[in-house]
């Protein structure tokens, strides 16, 4: 689905990304471990167009994307969940959705509101209450949800869990796999070690900007984790 390869990044003159790489296989939940300053969120936004690599490729479906703008990378299919979420906050619920409607796509059954609304319940009992008076976690639940409105078939979301009380984190959690139910792939940075064990496929340690560690999730040695620790990554 997707395959980035020797990918470098760079602000003005400091390179933040070196040699990137990873891949995400159809159907598949891939969860990028990392601390803050890591190298996560640079990496989605090369993938997504919105910070131009100087060198490597990115692969979505078999074609090269590491020059296209966001909107058309998002137009092949491919969803992007920033971590500071980016609703519209005078915009009602159902307004936000209508921002990121995109025509349906073959075998996939599109995202309407009203299939939104059962994966989101707290969204659905109120939908038009405006984005801007909602909890973080409803913020978060509404920002998946618009993206879902695109209908992609890969979606990437930057460090879903941060800030949010414990019972939400659950039911995103629970979410998740339910996107990879419906058929979904998802590339996640986290630093919640809990939460990427509960839904994640394989994972990926990032450490300054580069791939130090990867495997199944379920392979995720004791060795590696004091190595994840002694990085200072975190988790829960």
């Amino acid at each position: 689905m997707l395959q980035v390869e020797d990918l470098n990044t760079f602000y003005g003159k400091a390179q933040i990304l070196f040699d990137m790489r990873l891949a995400v296989k159809r159907g598949e939940i891939v969860v990028l471990l990392g601390r803050n300053g890591a190298g996560k969120t640079t990496t989605f936004k090369s993938i997504m167009g919105i910070v131009r690599p100087q060198s490597g490729k990115i692969m979505f479906k078999g074609r090269p994307i590491q020059t296209l703008p966001p909107y058309k990378t998002c137009a092949l299919g491919l969803g992007y969940v920033p971590e500071d979420r980016r609703i519209f906050s005078g915009l009602s619920i159902l307004e936000n959705l209508e921002v990121g409607k995109q025509p349906p796509r073959a075998g996939l059954e599109p995202w309407t509101p009203a299939r939104l609304f059962e994966l989101f319940p707290n969204l659905g009992e109120r939908p038009h209450q405006r984005g801007g008076t909602l909890s973080g976690g409803e913020q978060q639940m509404l920002t998946i949800a618009r993206t879902l409105m695109g209908n992609p078939e890969m979606i990437i979301l930057d460090e879903p869990s941060e800030g949010l009380a414990p019972v939400i984190v659950a039911q995103l959690a629970r979410t998740i796999l339910r996107l990879k139910q419906e058929g979904v792939s998802i590339l996640l940075a986290e630093q919640n070690l809990n939460f990427a064990n509960y839904v994640g496929d394989r994972v990926y340690i990032v450490y300054h900007g580069s791939i130090c560690y990867e495997s199944a999730i379920a392979e995720l040695s004791a060795e590696a984790y004091e190595k994840y620790c002694a990085l200072q990554i975190g988790g829960g």
